[in-house]
């Protein structure tokens, strides 16, 4: 049985999160489904702290999934941030000359960042946070995009931010062999550029600028505390907390983005993986 390596990197500077409780036990599910199914690989992984302890991985691992977090994803001097990119530049290096690839999802922080540092489209602040449970419409080169080909289109995830993609650099985009997948909602009445919501990068690397990763069911019991239901009452409204439970209680949501992307993506790196050679490590 072959072992495929994970590495979390956590972007979450230490703050609370459901993020990462999310991916962590879309892993293990995936990670049981291998077993039951009987398809002789073995799944293993590790979380690094990447923003507070300045902790990354090095390439011996075989799939790398960066999550969200909080904050600007503008050049700083933090001691973390070259690093990251360094990682990302050779992740990407390493799948120009080598057979057996690395696969690489960033999601949300992680998808801004490496957006701007591969200089994909425009990273600007929002004129205000969005937040809540929106519909993502699906471009015409979605169509043939695996991770979202069960998906309708509209379909719907959670977006939190501060920032977004817009102005894709198309002949940057070309030239890196990427391709925009998804834009944000059209609001007719609001003279702005709709956002890039999410992008194929490469064969083995995908990033969405919404959470795949956001479970329907932890989600929704995480939003009937009394700490979170009264923040986003207090900061978004009434009626944008009625949606959010709602929408978490429809199983042609949440739930459904849930199961779809992100476990597609680890099961079509597993299926890859095991049919390339392995290397010496």
């Amino acid at each position: 049985m072959s072992l495929v390596k994970i590495a979390v990197l956590d972007m979450n500077d230490n703050h609370a999160n459901e993020g990462m409780r999310c991916i962590l036990q879309i892993i293990r599910n995936v990670q049981g489904n291998e077993r039951q199914a009987d398809l002789h690989a073995e799944l293993a992984f590790d979380v690094f702290n990447v923003r507070a302890n300045n902790e990354i991985p090095g390439l011996d691992y075989d799939i790398y999934i960066s999550s969200g977090g909080p904050g600007s994803p503008l050049p700083s001097d933090e001691a973390w941030e070259a690093p990251y990119f360094d990682l990302m530049d050779q992740i990407f290096d390493w799948n120009r000359w080598n057979e057996r690839k690395k696969f690489l999802f960033l999601i949300c922080h992680s998808y801004q960042l490496v957006v701007r540092h591969l200089g994909l489209g425009t990273v600007s602040e929002r004129r205000s946070t969005s937040f809540g449970i929106f519909p993502m419409h699906k471009l015409d080169a979605a169509l043939d995009e695996h991770l979202l080909q069960a998906l309708p289109d509209p379909f719907y995830a959670v977006d939190s931010r501060n920032f977004q993609i817009t102005q894709p650099d198309d002949d940057r985009l070309q030239e890196f062999g990427a391709v925009a997948l998804c834009l944000e909602k059209d609001r007719p009445n609001i003279p702005l550029e709709r956002a890039v919501m999410a992008i194929r990068f490469s064969d083995e690397v995908f990033g969405t600028q919404f959470h795949p990763e956001a479970d329907d069911e932890g989600m929704l019991r995480h939003f009937l505390t009394d700490i979170k239901r009264n923040q986003i009452i207090e900061n978004f409204g009434q009626d944008k907390y009625d949606d959010m439970v709602s929408y978490l209680q429809d199983p042609d949501k949440i739930a459904l983005t849930g199961s779809v992307i992100l476990p597609t993506f680890l099961r079509d790196a597993i299926k890859a993986l095991k049919h390339e050679p392995e290397l010496v490590r």
